[in-house]
């Protein structure tokens, strides 16, 4: 099990729909969780300690296809923790990977860039991006904004959730339930130096012991994420339902140069009124005539 860390209240880095990150950030450790596969046994301990500590209910177990274990199909508004089973066939043998999947708490979270609503999404110093319920109004654009396809809403409230790293935990200095709960030591927590040298080392070893493909998985299109793995086929990351090169393209275009063309499209209508007005002059209506009779 990983160890308790030591951490300050939590300090905010940014707020959705601000311009500007929070004035007055401290300098805290910036925190991760590292996903070690290979040592993973689907018990799904991991899933039970967050419904539990999150007091999170299932309302309804979907239906699966025959011959699979994994408990849903897909994270839901009110369970943000998964274990996928996926087999596959590579090199003419059967392989079963197993893959913890949540909120990969992105160092440039598309989310977080995609919402409108101010504070409804707040990214922590340490790395942790969270949701605020109180302030969403369910447009779900971080849905859309988001290349891991986390954020699920809720039919009953309208507001969008998914995993939060347990920041109120990380922020009492302990581990996120998930870590704590895990029997193989899959899952280890704690600082971000910490953990990628662990990743590293781990991906080390498995190759040296025939994983010629093995390495950490932390995509830098998002530019790094605070939830990183150790996959023995590194080159196939989609063997373990995680894609290989995500990015938030969308955010980027709709908020970076659609969203200047929008307002000098706006900016060229308000100059085109002033310029008639200008050159031509208030319209004067004439009054109908009347005929006397």
């Amino acid at each position: 099990m990983s160890p308790s860390i030591s951490a300050p209240a939590l300090q905010v880095k940014a707020v959705s729909a601000s311009p500007r990150g929070a004035a007055g950030i401290k300098q805290v450790p910036e925190v991760t969780k590292l996903i070690d596969v290979s040592v993973c046994i689907g018990c799904k301990a991991c899933e039970v300690a967050c419904q539990e500590w999150n007091d999170l209910g299932v309302d309804k177990i979907r239906t699966l296809p025959p011959g699979t274990y994994q408990t849903l199909p897909d994270l839901e508004y009110n369970f943000w923790q998964l274990i996928k089973f996926n087999e596959t066939e590579r090199d003419g043998r059967l392989l079963w990977t197993l893959t913890k999947y949540q909120c990969m708490h992105c160092e440039d979270p598309g989310c977080l860039r995609a919402c409108p609503a101010p504070g409804a999404i707040v990214q922590y110093s340490n790395g942790i991006v969270d949701f605020v319920q109180e302030n969403c109004i369910g447009c779900q654009f971080c849905v859309t904004g988001c290349p891991f396809d986390v954020p699920k809403i809720s039919p009953s409230t309208g507001k969008v959730y998914k995993c939060t790293l347990c920041s109120d935990r990380v922020g009492a200095g302990l581990e996120p339930a998930c870590a704590k709960a895990c029997p193989t030591n899959a899952i280890s927590f704690g600082t971000r130096e910490k953990m990628l040298a662990q990743a590293t080392s781990r991906a080390e070893q498995l190759k040296a012991d025939g994983n010629a493909a093995a390495t950490v998985y932390n995509p830098e299109g998002v530019g790094g994420t605070h939830v990183v793995y150790v996959l023995p086929h590194g080159d196939e990351p989609d063997l373990y339902g995680l894609p290989k090169n995500p990015r938030v393209t969308f955010v980027r275009l709709w908020k970076g140069p659609m969203k200047w063309l929008g307002n000098l499209v706006f900016a060229g209508g308000i100059v085109g009124v002033l310029l008639h007005y200008l050159g031509y002059g208030p319209r004067d209506v004439e009054e109908p005539r009347q005929d006397v009779h």
